[in-house]
C-alpha cells in the first residue's frame, strides 16, 4: 500500500514486526558487551527517538539516556553541514556512552558527533544504528552495532521524516518517486 508524505510517494520498506526484531537483536548485544557498566545512551535527535526508547528499556541493567540535536538535512538532501543545537548538558568523562541513531548514510552527522564527544574523554564510545546505508557511508569511524544494512535510498517512518512529517508512522517506507 502507497502512502503520501507531503508530495512525495511512499511504499512499505520495513515492518513494525521486522524493526522491533531489529532492536530486540541489537539490544541483545548491547546486553552482552554493557553488562554491569551503567552505560549512558545518547540519543540523536530527532531522528532516534523512537528507536532510543525502544532500544533502552530492552537494556538489562542500570542506564541513563539523554539527546543532542543536530541537524543535516533539508528535504531529501544532506547539506553537508552539521550544526549542533542542543549540546550535551552533563558530563561524559569516564562513562561507558552509547551514540544511539536511526540511521548511517554520508557520516556526516556521525563523525561530528564522534569527534565532539572523544574531547570530553569517555571512557569508551560505541555507535548502535538502526540502519546503515553501506554504499553511502564514507567515514572510516567504526559503527559497533547495526540493526540493518539497506540500499541508498530516501526513507521516511520510526522516526525518520521528510519535511518533518513521517516519524509518527510504524513501518518505514521507501520513496518510489
Amino acid at each position: 500500500m502507497k502512502i503520501k508524505v507531503h508530495d512525495k510517494q511512499f511504499t512499505p520498506f520495513i515492518r513494525e514486526k521486522e524493526i522491533e526484531g531489529l532492536v530486540t537483536s541489537l539490544a541483545k548485544q548491547i546486553n552482552n558487551d554493557l553488562k554491569g557498566q551503567n552505560p549512558l545512551f545518547l540519543g540523536i535527535l530527532n531522528g532516534s527517538f523512537l528507536f532510543t526508547a525502544d532500544l533502552v528499556r530492552k537494556f538489562e541493567g542500570n542506564c541513563t539516556v539523554s539527546f543532542i540535536k543536530t541537524a543535516s538535512y533539508q528535504g531529501m538532501k544532506t547539506t553537508g553541514e552539521v550544526k549542533e543545537l542542543i549540546g550535551l548538558n552533563e558530563s561524559i568523562t569516564d562513562r561507558n556512552v552509547v551514540i544511539i541513531e536511526d540511521i548511517v548514510d554520508s557520516g556526516n552527522t556521525i563523525e561530528y558527533i564522534y569527534a565532539e564527544l572523544l574531547k570530553k574523554q569517555p571512557s569508551t564510545l560505541k555507535i548502535a544504528t538502526l540502519l546503515l546505508k553501506p554504499d553511502a557511508y564514507k567515514k572510516n569511524i567504526k559503527i559497533d552495532y547495526v540493526g540493518k544494512e539497506i540500499p541508498d535510498k530516501f526513507i521516511v517512518g520510526y522516526g525518520l521524516d521528510y519535511v518533518g512529517l513521517g516519524r509518527n508512522l510504524k513501518d518505514i517506507y521507501v520513496v518510489t518517486n
